[in-house]
């Protein structure tokens, strides 16, 4: 009973949310644009991108055309915005064809791409962008420059990655693609440098300059300790990785909110769940409130968006046809409905219910203790002091300081993360310090507070059914 109706509920979801969101327009995405000294992504139609990215590295290599229809197609579904795939794939990527018995390459050469492998490539960004989806592109992933550990083998210069870059930029231009050089890798000496540069420099020369660009780093690592001056970077990506609960990606996020230049900045490798937490499964499995707790930790802390993993996912797990990397357990055709990957929607939808845009990070607005453990509450306050966002990862209090608001009259409701639920806790006058307590509390039993002038249209969060309390 509990499974049909947590089904039915993410069935209703699924339904509402391609409602409330119509798939936009690949127009929309075919664009995508920074505004000087802005934090976030902007669209083709002028309106800002939640970047609600996936990790599906192997997408292109493992899935036949019908199998990446119905991923792409729930991703969708389920709120994503951006799918995060390696066209030069890290397991036998080099060596072993797609299901059509196609290799990237001829002769591992980067400057002689395989046509046949990338009509397959062609397909699944043209089915994501008709889904209202980008690709996030990586042209390899990172063992194919810097053979720090993986299956490799190197096969980059300075002067292939050009080449390489060139034609993908030409060949990928005016698609809903972003790319994202890297793919797991330090950058570790001046060739390894003088690699990306040069990629970077071929894909712009490909594409004119036109699309967005940013690095995915090894684990506990952020793409602005390489290359956050270089012109290419257009916005921060670091990757808070699979190593402990309760990792503080929080850090690294403000660390790149405040550098100059400034540039948006996400969390594009955290805690997967269905991940064993460091790798060992004896020390359990990183769960739907591990993933909710990275995403809204990253976003208070000022994200242009977050991505969400799932381990059995990235790798596309099928036990009938490939091994199990670093004790996956679930046939990836299970884990795409696990709950974290309908959660992380249901936090794009409340955030595009307001200006998500203004928000800006503002811990003043909590008063009391408030430890850097598993509980660690955060806040974000509108630019225009119209609306505040706060989280309880453990449902404990909330103490809010409402004098960081300008409106004299509020109104105060809880969103549930777990389901997406609004509960309204009232209409009030803008009195001060007010204390706010969860109606559950529990290691896993995460709130959101949401503030609004009372007078603003965002006011209340419209979802369709609003229980109250």
């Amino acid at each position: 009973m509990r499974f049909l109706t947590l089904y039915l509920a993410l069935t209703l979801f699924a339904a509402s949310f391609a409602e409330a969101q119509p798939a936009p327009k690949q127009a929309q995405w075919s664009k995508l644009y920074i505004m000087p000294d802005k934090r976030n992504i902007t669209r083709g139609d002028g309106k800002p991108l939640l970047w609600l990215g996936d990790t599906a590295w192997e997408l292109f290599h493992r899935l036949t055309r019908e199998e990446a229809d119905f991923y792409l197609k729930r991703r969708a579904e389920q709120g994503f915005t951006v799918i995060q795939a390696v066209a030069l794939a890290e397991f036998d990527g080099l060596t072993k064809p797609n299901p059509y018995g196609q290799l990237p390459l001829k002769n591992n050469d980067p400057a002689q791409p395989n046509e046949l492998y990338f009509q397959h490539v062609d397909y699944i960004i043209n089915k994501a962008g008709a889904l209202g989806m980008i690709t996030g592109l990586l042209p390899t992933w990172g063992d194919k420059f810097n053979k720090k550990w993986g299956g490799g083998p190197e096969i980059f210069t300075p002067e292939n990655a050009r080449t390489y870059g060139e034609w993908l930029g030409k060949r990928y231009k005016g698609k809903p693609v972003v790319w994202i050089l890297g793919g797991d890798r330090p950058v570790e000496s001046e060739k390894h440098f003088a690699i990306i540069r040069a990629m970077a420099e071929g894909i712009r020369a490909g594409n004119g300059g036109t699309q967005l660009m940013t690095y995915h780093p090894s684990g506990n690592s952020n793409s602005a300790a390489f290359f956050h001056k270089d012109n290419w970077l257009s916005f921060n990506m670091y990757q808070s990785s699979h190593s402990a609960k309760n990792t503080k990606n929080y850090v690294m996020q403000r660390q790149n909110y405040q550098l100059f230049p400034v540039k948006p900045t996400l969390d594009g490798e955290p805690r997967y769940e269905d991940h064993p937490i460091n790798w060992k499964p004896e020390l359990d499995y990183f769960t739907s409130h591990d993933t909710r707790q990275a995403a809204w930790w990253a976003m208070l802390a000022g994200g242009c968006g977050h991505t969400y993993g799932n381990h059995n996912l990235w790798q596309f797990l099928d036990p009938n046809r490939n091994e199990p990397v670093a004790f996956a357990r679930t046939h990836w055709r299970r884990a795409i409905d696990h709950e974290g990957a309908w959660q992380v929607g249901y936090l794009r939808k409340l955030y595009e219910s307001h200006p998500w845009h203004q928000l800006i990070p503002e811990q003043a607005l909590l008063k009391g203790d408030n430890p850097e453990d598993a509980g660690y509450q955060m806040a974000a306050l509108g630019e225009n002091k119209d609306f505040l966002f706060a989280y309880s990862p453990v449902g404990k209090p909330l103490k809010i300081d409402l004098t960081k608001l300008s409106a004299p009259q509020l109104v105060a409701y809880w969103f549930n993360p777990r389901d997406g639920v609004t509960v309204r806790i009232g209409d009030f006058k803008n009195d001060g310090v007010k204390d706010f307590k969860p109606l559950v509390s529990c290691p896993t039993c995460d709130w959101v507070l949401v503030v609004d002038d009372a007078t603003k249209p965002w006011a209340g969060y419209g979802l369709p059914k609003v229980a109250k309390k």
